[in-house]
């Protein structure tokens, strides 16, 4: 009894029988025919209880001031400690004494202290070999191997702790992968397998794995979910084999793609080792023979392996890399980096020794686990035994490049859209501009092969006027990459197309990284240090020119040694088998930018222009009152001063310097319009044309206006993200991330008023719902209605900086984070603004306010 008020017509619900005593006025309450209590009236109510226990003795009375009513209020008082600490306060005298029983249950401590039962003793134990195999699926892998593995396969049996590893090109794989495995496990010892233990991984579910085991007569033994103990032997296993790895590769000089043969090596030595759980090792257990590791070698040590030779002056070695130890082959793995291929030998000389006493690790290791899904395919090995170079599997022979071949096209999930209307899938692929060739070939055969002809002959005029190659003979062992070409039509601020563009760009992706390049970083001016530049001509009434760099990157000088194949369609007649040596940077070159840069830095650098020390692409020149400004954005040039002649003069030092094209006074750049009134001195960025495309590609250039960015009763949450499979699979076809990266460069240019809306809908790129699609279509809605709305600077009669801020209470549902916004004019228009959820959790409002006013300062 722990309440000081009994129903009793809530006693008479749960079953209990009562007796009056018409004497004394007394109520007995009766269950099952035992007597529970007495209670005896007192001034009108039944005051005091009296308990009995089954013999009918009495325990006690229980009132408002009994010992377990207080024990139970002390208990909620302070905070659900447990009885220990309460006896402990008792015995030092600073609570008073109570009765406690150890009995009493507390159910709000059963739902907030629940927490999981300990793992003790020991679980069940195979009897003899195959009796129970412990399988696990590790991966996906953040880093790759050569040929995108990302998942590897455990089998480990109970009784001796031998280990199978297989790498996976996904967890689907698993099942034909147990299949070969029981075959050969089966096949070897004569024994059959009896029981599989995994966790509940849908690999391990699914109905075509367990029909197998059914048939097979193998007891599949699920671990409850969450429970990664009850799978212990499995997932130590991964543990250890990715320890092992970790430590092999971080002294090997190895890429780290090459994780995959340091796995197989460390589990290959694992079956060769002691383990706790067996006295002896499992590889004697397995096949009754004592391991022998005369054969173990440090993974990753240089080794000098025999090449056989037709010239007899040649070396008879060369240096290669130890890898791991073949399944189906006798000898060695070795790695040749000269032509970037894995084979087999049986002899090596193996420099151990260098590598042990190496002082610094030449690998970055990163075998941290993803979210994601990706392909893999297992090592192919060799059944030559021979003792000379044996190809291991043809993904190893040549070691492709991941992008080798491909034609670029949009993925598939991105060609689906959600429209406005109805809400239905429709494809993408009839908005994209097909009528641009995406290979020579195609080029030469379309209609329109004179023009792109023309561009590409253009394009050669330039590469041979700016000397940026030499024929030389291809050496054999250099590395050369090759190059394609691309086409583009420009447009102007209309969208009408006025220049066939043929780009040669070299495939950079294929270069090193401290061989055929080093430092690739090179700046490029904000768009708000534009704006600001802008604001500032438009209130000093400055000339505003436009010019652009032809062929930009052509001027910029290599100093490292590139080699190129020659482009197709403009191979050399007579030397065909050469290659270009590059002497100047071209387009797709990971340096290509940052020579550019440096270039063009040192040229203005001699007609008197000095950098801005806060924005690295602004330079200024200024002698007496004439002051000249030059903006530079790649290869978009912007030239501002009060002075014509000296933009003039500028103007045609630039034309010496490199090849340019005078656009005249700006009208468009970077997608953008520029709008002047030159009596009002106002200046005005419009992205109408830029909108317009993004409406199109989204279905929704006939949708409803939207009149707000974001409703006020709008709430976004993660709790609103996709939870089923069809919910996930229906928003993977949603371009989320496309849409919101487009509204993003928008808002980034001249569209403040969308700031606040689009910081909500970025949050929840990772996994989208269907309520936050709603909420990004709303913003399209309102961009179209308001597309053609101009961002103006100018009208004030000062130049000076005003800004303002304010803040948002809470606005962030998962989180509790309040929003931040401030924006900054210039001019009397915005040259750069902000919205976005603040870093802390503010505790009031006054508080989130002055975290705003903090992060606009």
């Amino acid at each position: 009894m722990t309440r000081n008020i009994i129903s009793f017509h809530a006693l008479f619900r749960q079953g209990f029988q009562f007796s009056f005593d018409n004497k004394i006025g007394s109520i007995s309450v009766f269950k099952n025919g035992i007597l529970i209590f007495t209670a005896y009236p007192c001034d009108g109510v039944y005051e005091t209880v009296e308990c009995v226990d089954n013999l009918g003795h009495s325990v006690n009375y229980i009132d408002s001031t009994s010992g377990v009513e207080k024990a139970c209020l002390w208990h909620s008082r302070l905070g659900h400690i447990s009885k220990k600490r309460i006896a402990q306060l008792q015995k030092d005298g600073v609570l008073e004494s109570f009765d406690l029983r150890s009995d009493d249950v507390c159910e709000s401590c059963l739902l907030g202290k629940m927490t999981k039962s300990p793992f003790k003793g020991s679980f069940e134990r195979g009897e003899g070999l195959l009796d129970i195999i412990h399988t696990d699926v590790c991966g996906p892998f953040r880093s790759t191997t050569k040929d995108g593995t990302r998942f590897y396969v455990t089998f480990t049996d109970d009784f001796s702790r031998y280990g199978y590893i297989y790498l996976i090109k996904q967890k689907s794989d698993t099942f034909e992968k147990f299949k070969e495995f029981k075959n050969e496990v089966e096949n070897q010892l004569g024994r059959k397998i009896k029981m599989l233990r995994s966790d509940r991984g849908g690999e391990y579910l699914s109905i075509e794995f367990l029909d197998y085991l059914k048939e097979c007569g193998i007891v599949s033994q699920l671990t409850p979910p969450r429970t990664p103990q009850l799978n212990g032997v499995a997932e130590r296993r991964n543990r250890t084999l990715l320890d092992m790895v970790r430590s092999m590769m971080s002294r090997a000089s190895l890429p780290i793609h090459f994780w995959g043969y340091a796995l197989e090596t460390a589990a290959h030595i694992l079956n060769l080792v002691p383990t706790k759980k067996v006295a002896k090792t499992p590889h004697e257990m397995w096949t009754g023979k004592v391991p022998s590791l005369a054969h173990i070698k440090v993974w990753g040590c240089e080794a000098f392996v025999r090449r056989e030779t037709q010239d007899k002056l040649a070396e008879r070695s060369e240096r290669c890399f130890f890898l791991g130890y073949p399944k189906q082959s006798f000898g060695y793995l070795f790695y040749r980096p000269s032509e970037d291929v894995v084979f087999v030998a049986r002899r090596a000389v193996f420099r151990e020794r260098e590598l042990i006493f190496k002082e610094d690790s030449e690998s970055t290791i990163d075998l941290d686990e993803i979210q994601e899904s990706s392909d893999d395919t297992t090592l192919g090995e060799t059944s030559n035994q021979h003792e000379e170079e044996v190809p291991v599997g043809p993904t190893d022979v040549s070691l492709p490049l991941r992008r080798f071949g491909r034609v670029s096209m949009p993925p598939e999930f991105y060609g689906f859209h959600i429209t406005s209307d109805g809400d239905t899938f429709v494809s993408d692929r009839t908005l994209i501009n097909l009528d641009e060739p995406v290979n020579y070939q195609e080029a030469v055969a379309g209609p329109e092969s004179a023009k792109w002809k023309e561009a590409m002959d253009s394009e050669i005029k330039s590469m041979y006027d700016n000397q940026v190659w030499n024929l030389v003979d291809n050496v054999t062992g250099r590395k050369t990459f090759g190059c394609k070409w691309i086409f583009k039509k420009k447009t102007d601020m209309d969208g009408k197309v006025h220049t066939f563009k043929a780009r040669l760009v070299a495939k950079g992706f294929t270069q090193t990284p401290g061989v055929d390049y080093d430092e690739t970083f090179s700046p490029v001016a904000k768009i708000k240090s534009i704006r600001i530049m802008l604001a500032i001509a438009a209130f000093h009434d400055y000339e505003i020119w436009q010019m652009d760099v032809k062929t930009a990157f052509l001027n910029g000088k290599l100093t490292e040694d590139v080699y190129m194949n020659q482009p197709e369609g403009f191979v050399d007649a007579k030397y065909p088998n050469k290659v270009c040596k590059l002497e100047r940077s071209i387009y797709g070159l990971k340096q290509a930018s940052r020579s550019w840069n440096l270039c063009f830095h040192e040229k203005v650098k001699e007609f008197g222009f000095s950098r801005s020390e806060d924005e690295s692409c602004v330079y200024v020149k200024a002698s007496g009152s004439i002051v000249t400004f030059l903006v530079l954005y790649v290869d978009d040039i912007l030239l501002m001063g009060n002075d014509i002649p000296t933009l003039q003069n500028v103007k045609a030092w630039l034309g010496k310097c490199f090849a340019m094209k005078d656009l005249g006074e700006a009208a468009y750049i970077l997608g953008i319009r520029i709008l002047r009134d030159r009596k009002k001195r106002l200046i005005g960025l419009s992205q109408g044309t830029y909108l317009e495309k993004v409406l199109k590609r989204f279905s929704m250039e006939n949708s409803k206006k939207g009149e707000l960015p974001i409703q006020s009763n709008t709430k976004l949450s993660k709790t609103q993200s996709p939870s089923t499979d069809e919910e996930i699979a229906e928003m993977s076809r949603v371009p989320y991330a496309s849409a919101v990266g487009s509204i993003m460069y928008a808002m980034t240019c001249t569209r403040p008023d969308v700031a606040f809306a689009l910081s909500m809908v970025s949050r929840y790129q990772g996994n989208p719902g269907r309520a936050h699609w709603i909420a990004v279509k709303n913003i399209l809605k309102y961009l179209r209605r308001t597309k053609n709305m101009v961002l103006v600077l100018g009208g004030s009669d000062t130049l000076r900086v005003e800004g303002y801020t304010d803040a948002n209470f809470q606005t962030d549902r998962d989180s509790g984070r309040s929003q931040s916004g401030w924006v900054f004019l210039l001019n009397g228009g915005a040259v750069t603004w902000k919205s976005s959820k603040q870093e802390t959790v503010a505790d009031s409002t006054c508080e989130s306010e002055y975290i705003a006013a903090s992060e606009a300062s």
